[in-house]
């Protein structure tokens, strides 16, 4: 376990790194009312992967990691082909918004359109190599992403447009999800994506909605954000939770194995399922809170040298920033739990609410207090939302005592 947790770090940490390169690299090329334009592209960009895991990903893990060989090769290669139409159709519907759209905006969606099959294809491959416990393989393919994005870069910032931003991003990942069939000797085969949702549709679609409410949330956050307060004020909280980027990599890094491993708890040893969320909630939570310390010993000089003349406003969201991600963390334990599980019912209901309670908490405090009362109202969201996780949680495993779970799926 702690092998398979240490690539998940490590991957996650490269993948992280990368993304806050990206970021830190467009607010200070192309300043803040852009980065803005850039982070509502991301945000848009957070929601279609959560289409793509919860239809593709998110089922191969639960029902394929430990599997043999045979069955996680036969499951990763319908699920691939899922994510990579999943892409293809919704990056088809972006690129014509954004061509009708024009303005500063429609650009960087119409670019969104183009690079979203490769990012997907990519993100695919990380969980399928999880799934089947070769994160080493994970590690190298965004190694590889990091390492093609340098170029990329460099010639979108000769361009300096957000747009070039977006296709040197998608770019970098096309290169990696080529790489990935090469890695894993499989072909995604799209026509598999019809058997695959037809299979997995009993959690497949409640991960779908739970997934969207969790991305949908955020873009509606951002959107909310931006026309009460204006654009600027989703590129400062976007600027606050690149402040954020290296504990959000570890806790990313960690998601993508938490499930795998709860899974293998189950299995082996079902009476640790509910010690081993609470000490997983309960480390990340400690370990946010410390990270969210330390950022309040940066001093100005240094903030500015990283986000240039983001930094200003974005310091002054890291103590409700760092005590929202904590609350969040608190309620990871207990989502990888019910995952674990497979009580998708559960976990939907619990999602809900936690979407809910962080588009109400964020623009409610963005309508009483701008972007810092946006952050705050999302720093008591959390809070709530965790407490919801644990009871459906407590819920699952009382009734796991009188009725059996089915088997984990390995044909």
């Amino acid at each position: 376990m702690a092998g398979r947790l240490s690539w998940g770090l490590a991957d996650q940490a490269v993948c992280s790194m990368t993304n806050f390169a990206v970021g830190i690299y467009v607010a200070r090329a192309l300043g803040l009312s852009a980065f803005g334009v850039f982070s509502l592209a991301w945000v848009t960009y957070g929601v279609v992967l959560g289409v793509s895991r919860g239809l593709a990903t998110d089922p191969l893990v639960v029902r394929f990691s430990g599997v043999s060989t045979a069955s996680w090769r036969a499951a990763a290669a319908q699920s691939s082909g899922t994510a990579l139409g999943v892409g293809g159709a919704v990056g088809a519907v972006s690129l014509v918004v954004g061509l009708g759209v024009g303005g500063r905006v429609g650009p960087a969606f119409a670019a969104l359109g183009v690079v979203l099959p490769g990012l997907l294809l990519q993100d695919a491959w990380r969980y399928s190599f999880f799934a089947a416990g070769t994160g080493r393989k994970a590690f190298v393919n965004d190694l590889l992403g990091g390492v093609a994005l340098v170029p990329a870069l460099l010639v979108a910032a000769r361009v300096d447009s957000v747009a070039a931003f977006v296709l040197a991003w998608g770019t970098a990942a096309a290169v990696a999800a080529a790489y990935g069939c090469l890695q894993s000797g499989i072909r995604p085969q799209p026509a598999g994506a019809r058997a695959w949702l037809r299979e997995q549709r009993d959690l497949g679609y409640r991960y779908l909605v739970e997934n969207v409410g969790v991305s949908g949330a955020s873009q509606l956050r951002a959107y909310g954000l931006g026309a009460i307060v204006g654009v600027s004020a989703v590129g400062v909280v976007r600027g606050a939770e690149l402040l954020l980027g290296p504990f959000l990599a570890m806790l990313m890094g960690l998601s993508l194995v938490t499930v795998p491993e709860a899974a293998r708890v189950l299995r082996q040893a079902p009476h640790r399922l509910g010690t081993f969320c609470l000490m997983l909630s309960g480390a990340l939570a400690g370990a946010a809170l410390l990270w969210g310390v330390a950022l309040l010993l940066v001093p100005d000089r240094g903030g500015e040298l990283v986000l240039g003349d983001v930094w200003g406003a974005a310091s002054d969201l890291i103590v409700p920033a760092a005590l929202g991600v904590a609350g969040s963390s608190l309620g990871i334990g207990a989502a990888a739990g019910l995952r674990a599980l497979a009580a998708a019912r559960r976990s939907l209901r619990a999602q809900l609410s936690a979407s809910t309670c962080y588009v109400g908490g964020g623009l409610g405090g963005a309508a009483l207090g701008g972007a810092v009362g946006s952050a705050w109202g999302v720093a008591a969201a959390t809070v709530i939302s965790s407490a919801v996780w644990w009871l459906q949680l407590r819920s699952a495993l009382r009734e796991r005592h009188h009725s059996p779970i089915p088997e984990v799926r390995t044909s």
